[in-house]
């Protein structure tokens, strides 16, 4: 496909918002190593593409150059294979991460590294696969390795709780829990209670009520872990609600947080405030597509967008409130 073009978004300085996002022709990137070259069909658009990379708070390393094509989180087909790679062939449909530095899921193509790179079982949607790179995967490492929830449904005596847990990450890391046994209490909005009770969780919190706001229990439980999916809270905001070695796993990590952390190491505390990282897997994309396609795990979608209205879905992230995933597709492009 060496010179053919694509219909592409991208933004070539920081800041600026959706208005910034410029809709251009470029050409069709080639596969190096280990990379496939995928045919888009969906890619979700998540918090850390304008939050962290559009704002440029790590700029010298974030993205790679600029003019950006922004995000990471891709479904679609396999078009052209680089160098070396063996484990996928033309025709395979994917689900995959293309990495923060280099982006390039809202446009047409995409070349993605095949060991972020999952096969799409059929009955799993281009929607289902686009939303699993970023969200999927930290809902999944969030809930298995910092919270250690098996999902194998024995971890029937911990206790958990996620906030903000309507949102793209939310959603998924509720059903997790509950795969792995665990008791849920979630936040939410009032608009999202019924949603997040049909998802599995035991307890659900208005998070502008009393209750919600202290984090309360209704059954009178102390909190094993904490998936905090919101913004920065300071740890003494869960302290009352936890148990004795419980750990609060902050998925949106900032300076006053690593502090804290900082400090409990210092003080050999027994309860934890812990930043989370994502590590990109394609075993755990394997993982989520595949309780997917056995009907264990679904993907809420708040609204899905044509490549040629990116910027309304650049938008709609950044207003927040969202109820799971915000796509863009390009069926019927």
């Amino acid at each position: 496909m060496a010179g053919q073009m694509m219909r592409a978004v991208q933004y070539s300085t920081f800041g600026g918002g959706a208005a910034a996002l410029q809709h251009v022709e470029v050409p069709v990137p080639v596969p190096a190593k280990d990379q496939v070259l995928v045919k888009v069909e969906a890619a979700s658009v998540n918090p850390v593409d304008w939050k962290v990379i559009q704002e440029g708070l790590f700029k010298v390393v974030l993205p790679a150059k600029m003019p950006h094509i922004p995000g990471t989180d891709i479904a679609g087909e396999v078009v052209a294979l680089g160098p070396g790679v063996t484990s996928f062939a033309i025709g395979d449909k994917v689900s995959s991460w293309t990495d923060l530095r280099n982006g390039g899921s809202m446009a047409e193509y995409a070349v993605a590294p095949i060991k972020t790179t999952a096969k799409r079982p059929e009955s799993v949607s281009a929607i289902d696969g686009a939303s699993l790179g970023v969200a999927g995967t930290t809902a999944l490492q969030s809930v298995r390795d910092s919270a250690g929830i098996k999902l194998d449904g024995s971890c029937k005596d911990k206790n958990l709780l996620i906030t903000a847990a309507s949102g793209g990450v939310g959603t998924y890391a509720v059903q997790l829990a509950k795969l792995g046994g665990a008791h849920v209490t979630a936040t939410c909005g009032s608009r999202n209670i019924a949603l997040i009770k049909s998802l599995g969780a035991d307890e659900v919190l208005d998070y502008k009520t009393p209750e919600g706001a202290s984090l309360q229990s209704p059954s009178g439980r102390k909190y094993d872990a904490v998936i905090h999916c919101a913004k920065y809270q300071p740890f003494s905001y869960f302290k009352p609600q936890l148990a004795k070695t419980a750990k609060v796993i902050d998925l949106t990590p900032s300076g006053k947080g690593l502090l804290a952390t900082g400090l409990q190491l210092a003080t050999f505390s027994s309860q934890k405030f812990v930043p989370f990282l994502m590590s990109a897997s394609g075993n755990d994309l394997a993982l989520l597509t595949n309780l997917i396609n056995e009907g264990k795990l679904k993907t809420v979608v708040d609204s899905t967008f044509p490549l040629s209205k990116a910027e309304k879905a650049w938008e709609k992230q950044i207003e927040g409130h969202s109820t799971g995933k915000i796509l863009i597709t390009m069926v019927g492009e």
